[in-house]
């Protein structure tokens, strides 16, 4: 069973689908939308839609019951409780999102159970796990040792589909993570062997430029917490590992303009939000001044110059028009994705893209290397888009192994093993999804 028909399931549902006569499935996809299960299905064999209330316990674990594997494309903070019905029920379950603490507490009980808990298979996390680890094996398995491990994705617009949107940037998946990205504290990170923190307010200053053959020209910023990833990837004595998120030139320092505003914060709401234009919104985070404009006073409080493309992009987006927020009761944060959903939803002959780069330093036999490793994805339209084949994909993939029994060991899991991350690699290339890799001469940090 499928729980959650939303954008990323299209390719998933398609690949179960296309494969399920072979393998003898049947497909149950649920969501609380009827039409929007339908419409997923399609005409496809072995698949049914239903509707389900997930908040319903009763049935929810009545829909469990009846599979025998459950695949959960719900938000990353519903997974426990469905994961918890399966360990129950002893049903397997694969999840894209990031491990939580409380997936994490079900590790025992799923191992006494025999029960598969596999997460962090998607894209990113997913591909970036597998790929990176792919190439982390392979030095250590030659002897060698590791001195940088660098780790960037970026879900864009395809270059065709820049045209004069001047961001180079609009929403290909979740838009509130978007919003609120890298709000939740601290970015953490090491780098030649000292530990580095990026508070929010300056996260988007520091960028680092990265040229990649063939693709382009993009900036990084620094993803929440690298550190963590020492363990996972077994590489507590590495000297530099960073971990980003990719974006077109320039995009950083305009959304710097709405952080330093406070126009992303989540934490409170605006009483009379409903009632406020765009051009107030803005103006609700500026000084008094009976005389200056709203424009103007924000390029005297950030310092920005009126010929600046920063300028150039906000005006873009139209957050100085007198259109009404119309919504109620909102934080900062929902008021500013409203706005933005008018110029960044994509359009319907909008193709989106995926990018991934690695690079890894490391010594083996008295020399220093680097290799660099890139993959490019882009969408067909806007129900197959690069993002829904880079989560859908892996997880339907994970499914498939883990029904035929070549993933079988118990437990809570990320996909960091050669068992599992070298045939869903090798099967991805099959696919369109695959990374170019290019050796040099190392050139540090």
């Amino acid at each position: 069973m499928i729980i959650g028909a939303g954008r990323s399931t299209a390719y998933l549902i398609k690949y179960l689908a296309q494969n399920s006569n072979e393998n003898n499935w049947k497909i149950t996809v649920y969501d609380q939308d009827l039409s929007l299960a339908q419409a997923r299905i399609k005409s496809y064999e072995n698949c049914t839609a239903k509707v389900l209330d997930v908040n319903n316990q009763i049935e929810r674990v009545s829909a469990i019951s009846q599979a025998d594997l459950v695949i959960s494309m719900l938000p990353a903070h519903m997974h426990v409780g469905v994961a918890m019905d399966c360990v129950a029920l002893k049903k397997h379950m694969v999840t894209a999102s990031y491990i939580s603490d409380g997936m994490r507490e079900l590790d025992q009980a799923a191992k006494d159970a025999g029960v598969v808990l596999m997460n962090e298979i998607g894209v990113d996390p997913g591909i970036d796990h597998m790929s990176a680890m792919q190439l982390i094996h392979d030095v250590q398995n030659r002897g060698g040792k590791l001195l940088q491990f660098e780790s960037f994705t970026g879900g864009l617009l395809a270059p065709e589909s820049e045209k004069d949107n001047p961001w180079k940037y609009k929403f290909t998946w979740n838009p509130r993570n978007v919003v609120i990205a890298g709000s939740g504290g601290a970015v953490k990170f090491i780098q030649e062997k000292t530990y580095k923190y990026i508070p929010y307010h300056q996260l988007f200053r520091r960028t680092e430029t990265i040229d990649l053959d063939g693709f382009g020209r993009y900036e990084g910023y620094a993803n929440r917490d690298s550190l963590s990833y020492r363990s996972i990837y077994g590489l507590d004595d590495i000297p530099t590992l960073y971990r980003g998120t990719l974006r077109r030139p320039g995009f950083c320092k305009a959304w710097d303009v709405f952080v330093k505003l406070g126009a992303t914060d989540d934490s409170y709401k605006i009483e009379n939000s409903d009632e406020l234009t765009y051009r107030d919104f803005i103006n609700l985070f500026l000084a008094y001044n009976p005389t200056d404009s709203v424009e103007l006073k924000l390029m005297h409080y950030l310092k920005i110059d009126q010929d600046s493309d920063i300028m150039e992009k906000l005006e873009w987006l139209g957050i100085f028009s007198d259109k009404k927020v119309q919504v109620k009761n909102a934080t900062p944060a929902q008021i500013l994705q409203h706005i933005l959903h008018q110029k960044w939803d994509l359009d319907p002959d909008d193709k989106d893209m995926i990018v991934m780069y690695h690079k890894i330093g490391y010594e083996l036999n008295g020399e220093q290397k680097q290799i660099e490793s890139s993959m490019r994805v882009i969408g067909d339209d806007q129900t197959y888009t690069a993002m829904a084949k880079t989560v859908g994909l892996p997880v339907a993939i994970a499914a498939k192994m883990i029904l035929n029994g070549t993933i079988s060991t118990p437990g809570v899991h990320l996909p960091i093993t050669a068992e599992v991350y070298n045939p869903v690699l090798e099967e991805l290339e099959n696919y369109g999804i695959a990374f170019v890799e290019n050796e040099s001469e190392y050139e540090g940090y």
